[in-house]
Formats: C-alpha cells, sequence, structure tokens
C-alpha cells in the first residue's frame, strides 16, 4: 500500500486524487488537506457567484471525495500545524496543490491609499472567504477603475455593475450583495497596458458584458487594429476581439439609458495613485507596443478613481522547508518535481494560468512522474504509515480536522441559511463553520 498527501483541495487537488486513483486503484490511499475547514478553494472562493454552473465541477470532486481510497482533511495546514519534514516521514509522496492565493503586488506611489485593493482580497470579499469578508470596500464614489484585462478583471467589473436582480441564483454572499445594492458607481474603467490584440480575456465571459441590465460596455474604436490582422490570432483571442469590435460600433449609438458605463481603455500602464487618504486619481502612461511589449511613451495623464482593484496576477504561498521562485510567485520545481518525493502541480507548479480544466491534465501528468519514481525506487519500500501515523501525529498536536462528513454539515447549514433566490448563504467566520459542525461530531 502506497500513501500520497496533496496539500490543497482546489481543481488540480482533486484531479491529482482522481488520477492517483485510476493509475493505482486499490493500491493507494491519498489524504487531501486544506487550511481551511471546507474543500473546493478556487471552485468556492475565486470563481464568480454568478457563474453556478462552472462551480458544479465540484460535483466530480466530491465523487472522488467519498470514494474509500480518498480522504479529505481540513482545517490543518501545512507548515504551519505540520511541518513538511514530518508529512515527508509519513508519506510515500507529496503533491502540493496550494495555488496562488496572493495578489501580485501593484508597485506605484499610492498604492498603500485606502479603497485601493487586489483582487484576491475584493474577489475572496464577495465571495464570502473568511479572510476577506470585512474588507469593507467604499463603493460610494462615481468611477472605479480595474487594473487588468483578464477574466478575472471582467468578474469585478460585472458584479460591480450588476442589478440586485441580476444576482438571483448566484452564492454573492449577503453582505456584499448589501452593499452593492446601495453603490453610487456610474463608471468603470477597465485600464490595460497593452492593446485588443493582447487581452487575456475568453469569449464567453467578455460576451457577458452585452448582456448587463443596467450597464454598456464601450470601446473606442481608434484602439482597435485593422480588422484583417484578427485572422493571425488564435480562434478564442479572434473571437475575443471580434465581442470587443462589437462593443465599439454600439457604443456609438444612444446608451439605451443605462446608468452604468464599462470603458475598456487600452495602451495605458498605472504610474501612480494619488488622494489624501483616500485613492482619488490614477496617473496613467500612454504606452505602445513594441515586439509585443507595452513601452511607455512619456504621455501620462490622470483619470479619477474612487475605488481601485488591481487584477495584475497571482503568487503562490512560500512554505517552510520548500524551496521558492520569487520572482516566478511558485514552487521551484523541475516539470512538478520540487525534491525527492515532493511534487507540486496546478498554478503552484506553473503560475496562475489557465482555466480550471487546465489543471486535469497537470495533474494526470504529475501522478504519472509519481508512478515513474515508484517504479524506479526514488520513493522508497513503501513501508511508511499514510493515515494512521498522521492522524496520531494531529492527535498528539491536538489539531481539530474536518472531515468531509463535516464538510457535509457546513454545506447543509449554509443552504439553510440560503436567501429565496440563492442556493446557499456561506460562513464568513471560521469559528462560525466550526460551530456548525455541532457536539456530535465523530472521533
Amino acid at each position: 500500500m502506497r500513501h500520497l498527501a496533496i496539500i490543497g483541495s482546489g481543481p488540480s487537488g482533486y484531479y491529482t486524487a482522481e488520477a492517483a486513483q485510476k493509475a493505482f486503484g486499490e493500491d493507494i490511499r491519498v489524504d487531501i488537506f486544506d487550511r481551511m475547514p471546507v474543500p473546493y478553494g478556487l471552485i468556492r472562493s475565486g470563481v464568480a457567484p454568478d457563474h453556478q454552473s462552472i462551480k458544479g465541477v465540484s460535483r466530480r470532486y466530491e465523487k472522488v471525495a467519498l470514494s474509500e481510497t480518498v480522504r479529505f482533511v481540513g482545517n490543518v495546514a501545512i507548515g504551519r500545524d505540520i511541518s513538511v519534514a514530518e508529512l515527508a516521514d509519513l508519506y510515500d509522496g507529496l503533491v502540493f496543490a496550494t495555488g496562488a492565493p496572493h495578489d501580485r503586488e501593484l508597485s506605484i506611489p499610492g498604492a498603500d491609499l485606502s479603497n485601493v485593493f487586489g483582487s484576491a482580497g475584493f474577489v475572496g470579499w464577495y465571495n464570502g472567504h473568511p479572510e476577506f469578508s470585512k474588507l469593507a470596500p467604499d463603493l460610494t464614489g462615481s468611477t472605479a477603475v480595474v487594473i487588468g484585462m483578464g477574466n478575472v478583471a471582467l468578474d469585478v467589473a460585472r458584479i460591480l455593475s450588476k442589478s440586485r436582480e441580476e444576482f438571483a441564483d448566484s452564492d454573492i454572499v449577503s453582505h456584499a450583495l448589501d452593499q452593492l445594492g446601495s453603490a453610487g458607481i456610474e463608471r468603470i474603467i477597465l485600464l490595460g497596458r497593452r492593446g485588443p490584440h493582447q487581452i487575456m480575456m475568453t469569449p464567453k465571459e467578455l460576451g457577458e458584458l452585452g448582456n448587463l441590465a443596467r450597464a454598456m460596455p464601450l470601446v473606442d474604436a481608434a484602439d482597435l487594429p485593422p480588422a484583417d490582422d484578427d485572422a493571425l490570432l488564435e480562434p478564442g483571442l479572434r473571437k475575443s476581439v471580434t465581442i470587443l469590435r462589437q462593443f465599439a460600433e454600439a457604443g456609438t449609438s444612444a446608451q439605451n439609458g443605462k446608468p452604468i458605463t464599462i470603458e475598456f481603455v487600452f495602451f495605458a500602464q498605472p504610474h501612480a495613485l494619488h488622494g489624501t487618504d483616500k485613492v482619488e486619481e490614477i496617473e496613467v502612461e500612454r504606452t505602445v507596443i513594441e515586439r509585443g511589449r507595452a513601452v511607455g511613451t512619456g504621455e501620462f495623464l490622470r483619470l479619477p478613481a474612487d475605488l481601485v482593484v488591481s487584477c495584475i496576477g497571482y503568487r503562490s504561498s512560500p512554505i517552510p522547508g520548500l524551496p521558492f521562485d520569487e520572482r516566478a510567485g511558485r514552487f521551484a520545481n523541475d516539470e512538478g518535481r520540487i525534491l525527492p518525493g515532493i511534487y507540486c502541480v496546478g498554478w503552484a507548479r506553473r503560475g496562475p494560468t489557465g482555466t480550471i480544466g487546465t489543471n486535469r491534465p497537470d495533474g494526470y501528468a504529475i501522478v504519472e512522474k509519481i508512478a515513474e519514481d515508484l517504479a524506479s525506487g526514488t520513493l522508497g519500500p513503501g513501508s511508511k504509515q499514510g493515515r494512521a501515523g498522521f492522524d496520531a501525529l494531529a492527535k498528539s498536536k491536538g489539531l481539530d480536522l474536518v472531515t468531509f462528513r463535516d464538510w457535509k454539515k457546513i454545506e447543509q447549514a449554509e443552504e439553510e441559511a440560503a436567501r429565496e433566490d440563492a442556493p446557499r448563504e456561506k460562513f464568513v467566520d471560521l469559528a462560525a463553520m466550526m460551530q456548525a459542525l455541532g457536539d456530535d461530531r465523530e472521533p
């Protein structure tokens, strides 16, 4: 019997567990660890609350979690509660699937002004992540600036512009829904340092902006390259640019009485934020594209900014005992191998690129490497204690572990507390999550 520990219960973690099941069958036991008492990582706290169909992938992960060979172990942080060395003594292989939960810093003057947020915090606020539930952004101003030209920037712009009725059937948390309902935002600026041919927005998500009840996307036709140049783009990007062209055409007519505009500002890189205590303006430098890179022109302008959300990328969390690539913001690895018997997968391996589905082949690829290392003897004879050893260690440390059965109690309580038009009302407090488990938990 072999024992595998997967650290992180998001998409890459569960796809890796699924791959291990298929590769090793009954000859493996997999423990999936998470520092939170709840599973699914990015699916729960990163995917937009109005994208419930995407969140539905968790049903696939639940099927894996309920099998005999896989166990969820929540409310334990590897590197804090249990060291990497302790875990490596108990399991034949460790796979770090911890994602990239931290924002890449907006390193410009004024970034420390109030009402300036990274997307991890802002998205976590409206998604009910316990670490960000008390963020309390000020939404009373008229202009929001969202820095970035990827899907996360689209999510933030869409959430800021939706009416309360458009959040029906979503699991946006009530504190965010109430604050958004009284927001004063009339203009949302999507700021990109490069041009339309360099956006990272996918067609489906971009197209949603054209169907909002009270907001209209605006694109300056002068920013668009010649239409013939679109033929050189890969198909997905070509579709996205086609949508931008449609927005540019629609924007030349009246705004259909919609009170909010979502304005695409290309070729403008953030230079500084200005304000007394709270952000009031963003200063940008105009750019041109040279060999695919944005190069400053020396021309500066200021735009109003009552709220700024930076969506410029994410970084993984360093963990004591593991080499970390600070520049890339991920674990130092060779195609997923960190150290003998220690691996990484998903965003922890490659950085924050790709979609949720991209993590499936990544998980299967790392299991192939684990199989290679087992066959070569790199992982030893297979005499480690696995679950039994971990449970004894956790008991000696007084850790309060959360099982998948415990999680189902939390899930039931969230569903019972839901608004009439919502699938659930998430707990935004860790103590409340644990309290929902009751006193009749199995040891």
